[in-house]
């Protein structure tokens, strides 16, 4: 094994020439020009076939292959032509790949953010280019009984895939290795799906998001589900899980996995539930069995089974208020009550596991009993199969599957921690994927809200995936537009996740953006923005000329109150007079302003008293009457002591005897903040005027 570790390490860890493997660092240079092409441009990559290839012959000759059957050209019925999505550069303009580089105005260095969206530009009839291919013939010829990442870890062996997540999430090969042969992270990536770029879901890496995509009965055709997965990954989705549940579940699988460079997931009792014409009770292990090995043939990265719903645990669900809401959970259960029988995927997890090891495809342990409300969240029935799934991950381990456990569901944020914590403790760390979970039900239309605040909070105590929730659910099958908004919704989530677990690479790009705005660096501002074009088009409905997007203003303050301009001409006059910093400009004019303060000179009852500014108390004086001259308002004002204090000086206060004229009087004293403390009223005169600004006072006088 030492000598199989060490020629293997050394194969995975040369040079590529052919593919440019350093698929994101931050700040990263790529070392030759063949390394900055695009990938789907490189020599020997691209297929030159004009049709999927879903005819190929199934070639492995171990038992499980004879199981999956061959199956003709996929053609979409509903629609055989693709219609074009905008291109990644419309959404993203400024941007370029091969991880999303944008580049930004004056000296400031362009700032790389993580991609997913995958080559582009390719016909979806084509297929994306097979760049694991070589790595997996490679594998294959070295002889070893599994084929597994975790089985590769634990040997201390770094694959190619492990090399790619490590580049791509700025760490070391050799943590990625570690993380995932602990089974605190996995790899997703089935030996079949060639196209896939590798990524990593752990509790020590960045928070990924999951979209859901899939035709059903009523609506959805083949091409609509491909533009609902190149849309999804152009926004961010970092997996894809195909729910199809109406016809051609097999051929729109194919068409996603040929298409996808990211890692599709399945729940396949769906399908195996259609191959009974939707009769739970014609169900079997079989059935099951033979709809597994034919997915993993396809590619299919991970599986969603909800092995963890026991018959015994069926009846703790009576008391809820919204039952069993999972659609794999209630198959298994009716399945379980018709027969009275223990679920056949965990009877057989195993068998399972076998498949599962054979062709590399990742676990995920379903919450069949999840919550489907803030009521029946975190009850028994939750909590005893989230047990059941510890059980069935440390045995999927023992056959180096890798697993991750999923989550709810409906759940209020104060129980939210919770369920980190058993999950964190009954699983042994392996990855948590939620759903979620949303933290109120009175927001339908607006779930990918609830939910959101729910992922960001789950996800800073630790889960690794997050499983979007559009508008739409509820209430529908989401469209194109939906997935956009639970995409952008959940990847806001999963930042701020990041941003709560100190991921450095997360606060550079908090960093990246906030300099720009400061700086009224518009267009860098919506090019580091997680969706530029709707930045752009909020911000010019109210100023779009082209002269707005280098003003120091937007609309809602206006030029003159925008407190970051106003903070901008602070640092200028610190700098023009000869301050150091903001800090040493502010203490600076505080100084002056405190000497000029106390330096201030009061004239009470015509007496002078010099420097009484910083003086709490004035002297004692006794009021008497006086008479204004004509230089000052040509009236005459007469008054005495006031019997109470009052801000605004009006007719309806109670003097002993009112100025005169009445009419004069809220001319004098309307807007200014006067001071009746002591029962005398202080007038200000200024040049013949009541002045209104307290830095032109030149003369007080008192009654």
């Amino acid at each position: 094994m030492a000598s199989l570790q060490t020629s293997f390490t050394s194969l995975v860890t040369k040079k590529h020439n052919n593919y440019h493997l350093y698929k994101f660092v931050p700040g990263f240079e790529p070392r030759t020009t063949q390394a900055a092409d695009r990938y789907y441009q490189v020599k020997g990559l691209l297929s030159t076939k004009a049709t999927l290839a879903v005819d190929r012959r199934i070639s492995v000759g171990d038992s499980v292959s004879n199981v999956a059957k061959q199956r003709k050209h996929t053609v979409d019925p509903a629609a055989p032509d693709f219609l074009p999505l905008p291109s990644f550069e419309e959404c993203f303009p400024r941007s370029t790949k091969e991880y999303t580089r944008v580049h930004l105005s004056g000296d400031n260095k362009p700032f790389d953010t993580y991609d997913t969206s995958g080559p582009q530009n390719i016909s979806p009839k084509l297929g994306l280019p097979k760049i694991r291919k070589d790595w997996i013939d490679r594998r294959a010829g070295l002889g070893t009984p599994r084929y597994t990442q975790m089985y590769y870890a634990k040997q201390g062996i770094i694959t190619e895939e492990m090399l790619y997540c490590a580049t791509r999430e700025g760490l070391t090969p050799e943590f990625v290795r570690s993380e995932v042969a602990r089974g605190r992270a996995i790899i997703p990536s089935n030996k079949k799906h060639l196209e896939l770029e590798p990524m990593i879901v752990g509790r020590n890496f960045l928070v990924k998001v999951n979209a859901n995509i899939g035709n059903s009965a009523v609506v959805s055709s083949i091409e609509e589900e491909v533009h609902k997965l190149q849309w999804a990954t152009m926004w961010g989705a970092d997996t894809v899980m195909d729910l199809s549940t109406g016809r051609h579940i097999h051929e729109t699988r194919e068409w996603i996995l040929r298409n996808s460079s990211v890692p599709i997931g399945t729940v396949p009792i769906y399908q195996a539930l259609e191959k009974v014409n939707g009769i739970a009770e014609n169900l079997s292990w079989e059935v099951f069995k033979e709809t597994l090995i034919e997915q993993a043939e396809q590619g299919v990265d991970y599986f969603t089974i909800h092995a963890g719903v026991l018959l015994r645990y069926i009846p703790l669900t009576a008391r809820r208020m919204t039952g069993i809401v999972s659609r794999g959970g209630s198959i298994h259960a009716k399945w379980c009550l018709v027969y009275h029988k223990e679920n056949f995927a965990y009877e057989h997890w195993d068998d399972i596991l076998d498949i599962c090891n054979q062709y590399d495809v990742a676990l995920s342990i379903g919450d069949g009993l999840r919550p489907g409300s803030i009521y029946d969240a975190n009850d028994s029935a939750q909590f005893a199969e989230l047990l059941t799934q510890g059980e069935l991950t440390r045995r999927a381990w023992e056959k180096d599957v890798q697993v991750m456990n999923e989550g709810p569901g409906h759940i209020p944020m104060h129980k939210i921690p919770e369920n980190m914590e058993k999950q964190l403790e009954w699983c042994n760390e392996a990855p948590f994927y939620t759903l979620g979970p949303l933290t109120t039900d009175i927001a339908p239309g607006y779930d990918h809200i609830t939910s959101a605040i729910g992922a960001a909070t789950i996800g800073s105590l630790g889960t690794a995936l997050l499983c979007y929730v559009t508008p739409k659910e509820h209430l529908g099958l989401p469209n194109r537009d939906d997935v956009k908004a639970g995409v952008i919704a959940y990847k806001i989530a999963a930042h701020a996740a990041d941003l709560a677990k100190g991921h450095p690479y997360a606060q550079s790009w908090d960093d990246a953006l906030s300099k720009a705005r400061f700086e009224f660096r518009w267009l860098d501002q919506f090019a580091l923005s997680l969706d530029p074009m709707t930045a752009m088009a909020f911000h010019d409905e109210t100023l779009p000329a082209d002269g707005a997007k280098v003003a120091h203003f937007c609309s809602m303050c206006g030029p003159k109150f925008c407190s970051m301009k106003i903070t901008e001409d602070v640092r200028r006059y610190a700098e023009e007079h000869g301050y150091g910093t903001v800090e040493e400009a502010v203490k600076g004019g505080m100084e002056a302003m405190s000497a000029e303060f106390t330096r201030a000179k009061k004239t009470v009852s015509g007496e002078q008293h010099g420097e009484v500014g910083g003086e709490i108390y004035l002297p004692e004086v006794t009021p008497r009457d006086f008479v204004l001259t004509d230089q000052h308002f040509n009236v005459e004002i007469v008054t005495r002591k006031g019997t109470r204090g009052a801000r605004y000086g009006t007719p309806t206060y109670a003097w002993d005897h009112f100025l005169t004229p009445h009419s004069f009087l809220p001319s004098i004293i309307a807007g200014n903040a006067w001071e009746f403390g002591t029962g005398v009223l202080h007038l200000v005169i200024w040049q013949g005027g009541v002045d209104k600004n307290p830095s032109n006072l030149t003369k007080v006088i008192s009654l």
